[in-house]
């Protein structure tokens, strides 16, 4: 293969020139490559790249495409789209083709990339995630974080279901490039998310959390009546081939009568599980019934802390409390982020329902109708315990407050927020802003709403069908497919992780995408305004220079 000369030629011949060449006219090639020397060379360098930094301010589209060989004359040939009409702007030659397997919708969101995120990742995997749930940071460094991220795989069971630790980097805020955000293939795996460690799980991974108080231990809810506990540094990797054993939890908690597949929660304040099931049962563990001090016979290593599941021949407790008063399913639980003994549930009989432990295994509060069908989740504020949400298959979220709540079930939402078109399956609160949460729908829409903004008003006079609902402030319509769960990073509170099953628009497989959206969406508008102004002014004053 030929390579370019590292002297490029000048455009056009020389006055005078024949078809002889240099060498047989006996001139010398210049020792530069035809670029000024010193102050003048200096300058240009200088004005180039002062120009290319404004490249996305001054240009709707620009392309650099480099030559082996100078072209001395170029034109352009426009074709026309389908039905004789011109490509819409913004169309690719592949956007018939990507429009028919992904939909206009998507491939409009896709254009909006660079303009809506300032990070943004896309991981394909061969099966589908139903859980995620960020880890401890293991990494730092100037430009992005090394994080843990568990994930799982449920398979066709042709090979085993598997927990997955993986690390993930991380990438800080207004760092990353244009182009390194908005151009990633829809079916390739991303470069920011590694395995680090696979254990095969004992049937399917439907729900994986963190222990606050110790970062190696997370807990996982299966198809069947039992909570398994596991120390990731000390559970070995194990690879998923056909006929593989399965890995030994480290904890096993028992205590439903049935299967027990998604109601999961661990609490900040206590080494306490929560967890709910088919049984219509709320069942209560504290894994301090099972463990020994970190000091005793935990050993040490370096950064880890040590585990605090205890060794044993059958590393099994039961519950510190059941707790009955669904007439259904328990879908999901959550502890109260300021006590340990409150908690809260929802379930297949529409009914939200408040525990207090103290008091004795009967329902405090009882929501009878709380939605107008299945109710999927649940969160409690961490910034004010007064709030909860909730989801439901009526495809609404709803705040409640639980000071407007009685004991005799009377009780109605502080507000509804209605935009899903299909059931909601995941809600959960913001860690930065209190008033922000999102929620995660089978419609394939991840939305993030700010109950603050409920009583804004609008400048317009008449509200236009294209007007977002009360509310909401920014929508993720990266996944194809329902997003079954999502998970805000406490240690970079903007950057979220959400997984699809992409069983109806590709036959199987899943979709995990990291992303952040941009700042200028969330900080406040007289800082987004002021910073927005000083760059405008900036822009100003170089633009004359580039004229012409």
């Amino acid at each position: 293969m030929e390579t370019p000369s590292s002297h490029p030629k000048r455009r056009g011949r020389p006055k005078g020139s024949s078809t002889k060449s240099k060498e047989e006219r006996g001139e010398k090639e210049p020792h530069s490559s035809g670029r000024l020397r010193g102050k003048a060379a200096a300058a240009v360098d200088e004005k180039y790249v002062q120009w290319k930094s404004l490249v996305p301010v001054l240009y709707d589209w620009f392309a650099n495409h480099n030559l082996v060989w100078p072209s001395l004359s170029c034109s352009s040939v426009r074709g026309k789209g389908e039905k004789g009409k011109w490509p819409r702007r913004g169309s690719s030659s592949e956007d018939g083709e990507k429009s028919s397997k992904y939909g206009e919708e998507y491939l409009m969101w896709k254009s909006n990339i660079p303009v809506l995120y300032d990070w943004f990742t896309n991981h394909s995997s061969l099966w589908p995630s139903l859980s995620c749930w960020w880890g401890p940071i293991v990494e730092q460094g100037s430009l992005k974080n090394r994080q843990r991220l568990y994930l799982s795989e449920q398979t066709d069971k042709s090979v085993p279901n598997t927990l997955i630790i993986a690390n993930c980097d991380v990438v800080k805020p207004r760092v990353a490039s244009e182009d390194h955000i908005a151009n990633f293939n829809e079916e390739a795996r991303s470069p920011f998310v590694k395995k680090y460690k696979t254990i095969i799980h004992p049937g399917e991974v439907n729900r994986i959390r963190e222990l606050p108080q110790n970062k190696n231990i997370v807990a996982t809810h299966t198809d069947g009546p039992e909570v398994l506990i596991w120390d990731i540094e000390a559970q070995p990797n194990k690879h998923a081939v056909y006929g593989a054993a399965a890995s030994r939890p480290d904890l096993v908690l028992s205590g439903h009568q049935d299967n027990a597949e998604f109601a999961l929660a661990l609490c900040p304040m206590e080494p306490f599980v929560l967890s709910g099931g088919k049984d219509k049962t709320v069942v209560l563990w504290s894994i301090e019934d099972h463990i020994s001090t970190l000091a005793a016979d935990a050993p040490k290593s370096g950064g880890s802390g040590g585990s605090i599941i205890k060794c044993a021949d059958n590393p099994s407790i039961e519950p510190r409390g059941i707790f009955q008063g669904h007439e259904d399913t328990v879908e999901d639980v959550q502890f109260c982020p300021s006590s340990s003994q409150e908690f809260c549930s929802v379930g297949d009989d529409s009914c939200l329902i408040l525990w207090d432990a103290r008091v004795g295994n009967n329902p405090v509060v009882k929501v009878e109708k709380a939605h107008d069908a299945d109710l999927h989740c649940v969160d409690w504020n961490p910034h004010n315990d007064n709030l909860i949400i909730t989801g439901s298959a009526d495809n609404s979220v709803r705040l409640f407050d639980r000071r407007n709540l009685t004991s005799d079930g009377v009780g109605s939402p502080v507000h509804m927020f209605e935009q899903h078109t299909a059931a909601v399956l995941c809600a959960q609160w913001c860690p930065d802003r209190s008033s922000v949460f999102g929620s995660s729908a089978e419609d394939g829409l991840l939305n993030i709403w700010d109950y603050e903004k409920v009583g804004e008003t609008k400048d317009t006079e008449a509200k236009s069908e294209d007007d977002s609902p009360p509310g909401l402030f920014f929508q993720h319509a990266g996944h194809r497919d329902k997003i079954v769960d999502f998970h805000w990073n406490a240690s970079d509170p903007w950057t979220i992780v959400s997984v699809s099953d992409d069983l109806e628009t590709s036959g199987g497989g899943g979709t995990l995408q990291i992303w952040r959206m941009s700042d200028l969406l969330y900080r406040p508008e007289e800082d987004v305004l002021s910073e927005l102004q000083q760059f405008k002014d900036h822009v100003s004053k170089c633009a004359p220079k580039f004229k012409g």
